[in-house]
C-alpha cells in the first residue's frame, strides 16, 4: 500500500481483466452464444449475446421493417422487457420523445465529488455489493496551482477523509477505486471500459464522452446511479434522434473541438434537449476515436441526453492500443455480421444537420456561455466591438474534453515551432494530461519535457481548473480578464472563482498558438509574430498523431487499483459525527397526502445553472455533506425583483442571503417554491443542486422550462418540478405569493396521467387569487418516488 498522511492508494499491476461475477455477459444461452465476452474480459465486454437476443425481441414488436437508428439500438437492447414498446404500434414515432423506457445499462462509473453523496444514497438501500460493475474515479478534489506531484500531495492532505470513505465503499461493496492522480474519469472511461454497444451512467454531466467509442453513456445524478447499482430498472423518456451528418474532411488547423462549438453555436444549449445526438455519413471515417469523445463530450452544452458514433476502424484500433484486443476482435466481429454498432439503412432521425468538415474554420466560444460562437477569422473585429479585454492572461489546456494523445502532440508540434524560433510563451501555460496513460506515453515521448522547457506547468491527471479547483495565486486577476481554454464549459465564476474571468473554449491547438501573442486579436492562421531577431514567423498548422506510434505506456502502478474487486463485507465505513466532509443522510419525510401549499421566496432573472444553484470551486470540499453544501443553494442566482445577486427579501421586508432565508423558512415551517426561467439547471449533473433546495424546506420548482437532467434530479429528491403552461405567468408572480396546488392529489391518484397540468391557485400579498397552469412530467414511477419522500426511500423499500 501506497500511504501518503493516512489515505491508502491500492497498489496493483497494470490493467488486464476486470472480471466480475455480478456482470451478466455470459448468462444468454441461445442464437447469439457466439457472441459472449472473451475470458478475462467479462466485466470490460457489453453482454452481447443478451442485447442482440433483446434486439431481436423489439424487432419482433415493432416489425421487421421497422429501421432503426444506431441510438435506438443500443438504447432498446437494454430494455429490462422489450415487450413494453407494443404500445408503439409498430412505429418509433410513437416511442421517441413518448414513451418512458425502462434500461438495465450494464456500468457505473462515478466521480469522486459525486460519489460521495450516490454511495452515501447507495448505503441507505442496504445491499451488500453493486448489481453492475462500478467505479470511482478521484479527479474532482486536486487543486491545480504548482504542478502535479506537489499539487496531488496537498490534495491528499485535504481529502484524505474523503478519498478514504470511498475506497472503504469500493472495498466494502466491490466498487473499482481510481485514486487521486490516476486521471480524469472520462478518458479512464474511454481507455478502460468505453465500447461499442456499451449502455452506462455516470455522475457527472460529461460521461457522453464514452460515446466517441460508440457507447450510449448517459450523465445523471447520484440517485439514478444508485437505481443502477441496486439492479433496479432506469426511466429515461425515450429521446428523439437528431443526425449529424459530416461530410469532408478535417485539415490544417481544424480539429474535432470545431465541430462540436460549430454545432453549439448553431443549435444553442438548448437545442439538444430531448434528443440524442448521432453522427453518420462519410466524414465521420477520418476522425479518430479521441476526436469523437471530445464531440461527444461537450454534447452536454446543446443540452443532448448523450452523444455516439456508429463504430469504426479508428474505434478496433483504439481499443487493441489500449490492451483491449479481444474486445476489439470480437465488437469488429459482432457490428460486421449482425450490424449492431450502427444504424439500419434507411432509418430517419427527426432532425438531421450537416457540416462540411473541409469548410470548417477554428472558433472561440465565450464568453460565460460555450453556445457563443465567434469564428477565429472574425475575433478581432468581434472582440473591439464587444468589449472584451485583448490581453490574455492565462491559456490552458487539457481537462476531459481535450487531453488524448493526439491533442497533446498536436499542441507539442507547435511548441516546438516556436522554441526553434526562438519564441517564449507570454503569458501563464497550463498542461493536464487526461490520465496516467497519456502522461507516461507524452512523457516518454518527449512531449513533457517540450512543454516544461517551453515555460508550462503540468499539472496533475485530474480535473484541476476546469471545473473550478484552481489557485490562481496572490497575482490573480481581480477584475475583467480573458483566458483561453480547451474545456468544456465557462459559466461565470467557474473556473477561478472570478465573475469577471471571461473563459473562450477553442481547441488545444488555438490556445497553444495564442500564448505566444497574448492577444485575443492574433490569428494564428494568417499572422505574424516578431522573433528576438527581428525576423517574421508564422506558425505552420499543427501536426499529431491519433495513437503513438510506440503505443501506449500504462505508467505508475500505484495508479491502477485492484483487478478485480470483490465486495468485502467486514469493511467498515465510519463517519466521524462531527465531521464538516461527510454526513449520513437522513430520510427525506413522505409525501403527507394532501395538496401543497408554498410561497414564493425567490424570482430567479435569467441564466440559473447548477453552477448558479450549488456552485463548484472550494465548496466541493462539501459534497459529502449535505447539511454543509446546503449554504451554498443559490447563491450565484439573480434576484428578478431587485437585480441583486444571493438576496432574498422575508415578508417583513428584511433582507437575506437565499440559502440563510431557505433555512429560516424551514425552521418556521414555512414550504417554498423558487420560480425561474429558461433552461433551469443547465450544466453539470450535480445531484446536489436538487438535494440541497429538498434539504432546506423547498417543495416545488416553477419554471420556463428544466434542464434533463436537473429535472429528473428534483424528482428523484422528491421535488415536484412545474414548467409554466404559458410563459407569461412567470410576469404574474412575486416573491410572497402563495402558491397552491389544486389537482395533485388527482395526478398522484392517476399515477401522473392527468393530462399533464397542475392547476395552481395563486395568492397575492394583496389577498387578490386566481388560477394558473402548470405542466408536470411526472411519470408513474416518478409519481412511487414522490409519494415516498425520495426515490432512494423508495428503492431501500422494495428492497
Amino acid at each position: 500500500m501506497l500511504s501518503t498522511k493516512g489515505f491508502r492508494i491500492s497498489r496493483g499491476h497494470v490493467i488486464k481483466a476486470l472480471a466480475r461475477g455480478r456482470y451478466m455477459a455470459s448468462v444468454t444461452p441461445g442464437k447469439f452464444s457466439q457472441y459472449e465476452a472473451p475470458a478475462g474480459y467479462e466485466a470490460r465486454t457489453p453482454p452481447y449475446a443478451r442485447l442482440l437476443e433483446n434486439l431481436s425481441r423489439v424487432r419482433r414488436v415493432l416489425g421487421s421493417s421497422q429501421r432503426l437508428t444506431l441510438a435506438e439500438k443500443i438504447l432498446y437492447s437494454h430494455l429490462a422487457n422489450p415487450e413494453d414498446l407494443e404500445g408503439a404500434q409498430g412505429d418509433v414515432a410513437n416511442v421517441r420523445g413518448k414513451q418512458y423506457l425502462k434500461l438495465m445499462p450494464d456500468r457505473v462509473a462515478m466521480q469522486d465529488a459525486s460519489a460521495q453523496m450516490a454511495m452515501l444514497q447507495f448505503i441507505m438501500c442496504g445491499m451488500a455489493s453493486t448489481a453492475v460493475p462500478a467505479s470511482i474515479h478521484c479527479d474532482h478534489l486536486v487543486v491545480g496551482k504548482v504542478g502535479a506531484d506537489q499539487d496531488l500531495r496537498s490534495a491528499l492532505d485535504t481529502n484524505s477523509e474523503v478519498f478514504n470513505f470511498l475506497q472503504s465503499c469500493g472495498e466494502k461493496f466491490g466498487i473499482q477505486f481510481w485514486g487521486p492522480g490516476s486521471g480524469i474519469i472520462h478518458q479512464i472511461v474511454l481507455e478502460n471500459f468505453s465500447t461499442p454497444g456499451l449502455m452506462m451512467l455516470g455522475t457527472d454531466s460529461h460521461t457522453p464522452n464514452a460515446g466517441g467509442l460508440g457507447a450510449i453513456a448517459i450523465g445523471v445524478g447520484g440517485a439514478d446511479a444508485v437505481d443502477v447499482l441496486t439492479g433496479t430498472p432506469w426511466e429515461l423518456k425515450a429521446p428523439r434522434v437528431l443526425g449529424v451528418k459530416l461530410s469532408g474532411k478535417l485539415s490544417g488547423w481544424t480539429t474535432p473541438k470545431d465541430v462540436i462549438t460549430k454545432i453549439a453555436g448553431e443549435l444553442t444549449v438548448r437545442g439538444g434537449t430531448g434528443y440524442i445526438v448521432e453522427y453518420f455519413g462519410e466524414g465521420v471515417t477520418q476522425l479518430g476515436c479521441t476526436g469523437m469523445a471530445t464531440i461527444c463530450n461537450m454534447g452536454a452544452e446543446i443540452g443532448a441526453t448523450t452523444s455516439t458514433f456508429p463504430m469504426q476502424e479508428s474505434h478496433y484500433e483504439y481499443l487493441k492500443a489500449t490492451g483491449r484486443g479481444p474486445v476489439a476482435e470480437l465488437a469488429k466481429r459482432v457490428n460486421g455480421e449482425t450490424g449492431f454498432m450502427t444504424a439500419d439503412e434507411g432509418a430517419e432521425y427527426d432532425k438531421v444537420i450537416e457540416i462540411d468538415l473541409s469548410a470548417l474554420e477554428p472558433s472561440v466560444n465565450g464568453p460565460f456561455t460555450p453556445d457563443l460562437r465567434t469564428p477565429i477569422s472574425e475575433l478581432k473585429e468581434t472582440r473591439t466591438k464587444e468589449g472584451w479585454p485583448q490581453e490574455i492572461s492565462a491559456g490552458l489546456i487539457g481537462s476531459c474534453t481535450n487531453s488524448s494523445y493526439q491533442d497533446m502532440s498536436r499542441a507539442a508540434s507547435i511548441v516546438s515551432q516556436a522554441e526553434r524560433a526562438g519564441l517564449k510563451p507570454k503569458i501563464p501555460f497550463f498542461v493536464t494530461p487526461g490520465s496516467e496513460r497519456v502522461r507516461a506515453t507524452i512523457a516518454r515521448d518527449g512531449l513533457i519535457d517540450t512543454f516544461e522547457r517551453n515555460g508550462a506547468v503540468v499539472l496533475a491527471n485530474a480535473c484541476g481548473p476546469c471545473i473550478g479547483q484552481w489557485d490562481r495565486g496572490e497575482d490573480a486577476p481581480k477584475g475583467a480578464n480573458v483566458i483561453l481554454t480547451s474545456f468544456n464549459r465557462n459559466f461565470r465564476a467557474r473556473n477561478d472563482g472570478n465573475r469577471e474571468t471571461e473563459n473562450f473554449l477553442t481547441s488545444p491547438d488555438i490556445v497553444t498558438a495564442m500564448i505566444y501573442s497574448g492577444s485575443m486579436d492574433f490569428n494564428p492562421l494568417t499572422d505574424s509574430l516578431t522573433t528576438p531577431e527581428g525576423k517574421k514567423f508564422k506558425f505552420e498548422p499543427p501536426v499529431g498523431d491519433q495513437l503513438p506510434s510506440q503505443g501506449f505506456l500504462e505508467g505508475r502502478s500505484e495508479f491502477y487499483p485492484e483487478l478485480e474487486p470483490k465486495p468485502q463485507p467486514k469493511v467498515q465505513i465510519a463517519v466521524a459525527p462531527d465531521s464538516d466532509r461527510l454526513q449520513l443522510l437522513k430520510t427525506f419525510p413522505a409525501w403527507t397526502g394532501s395538496e401543497l401549499s408554498t410561497t414564493v421566496i425567490l424570482k430567479v432573472e435569467g441564466k440559473c445553472t447548477t453552477d448558479h444553484i450549488s456552485a463548484a470551486g472550494p465548496w466541493l470540499k462539501y459534497k459529502g455533506h449535505l447539511g454543509n453544501i446546503a449554504h451554498n443553494t443559490l447563491i450565484g442566482a439573480v434576484n428578478k425583483e431587485t437585480g441583486e445577486v444571493n438576496t432574498a427579501y422575508d415578508l417583513d421586508g428584511k433582507s437575506y442571503g437565499i440559502p440563510e432565508l431557505m433555512q429560516k423558512w424551514k425552521d418556521e415551517s414555512r414550504p417554498w417554491v423558487v420560480v425561474a426561467e429558461h433552461n433551469y439547471g443547465e450544466g453539470s449533473a450535480r445531484e446536489h443542486a436538487a438535494l440541497q433546495p429538498r434539504f432546506l424546506g423547498g417543495q416545488i420548482i416553477l419554471t420556463k422550462s428544466f434542464a434533463r437532467i436537473h429535472e429528473t434530479n428534483l424528482k428523484k429528491q422528491g421535488m415536484l418540478p412545474l414548467t409554466f403552461a404559458n410563459e407569461k405567468d412567470y410576469d404574474k408572480l412575486s416573491t410572497g405569493d402563495v402558491l397552491k396546488t389544486l389537482n395533485l392529489r388527482d395526478m398522484v391518484a392517476k399515477l401522473g396521467d392527468n393530462g399533464g397540468i397542475v392547476q395552481l391557485e395563486v395568492t397575492k400579498r394583496s389577498g387578490d387569487k386566481f388560477i394558473i397552469d402548470a405542466r408536470h412530467t411526472m411519470s408513474a414511477d416518478q409519481i412511487e418516488w414522490f409519494k415516498a419522500g425520495s426515490a432512494i426511500n423508495f428503492i431501500a423499500k422494495q428492497k
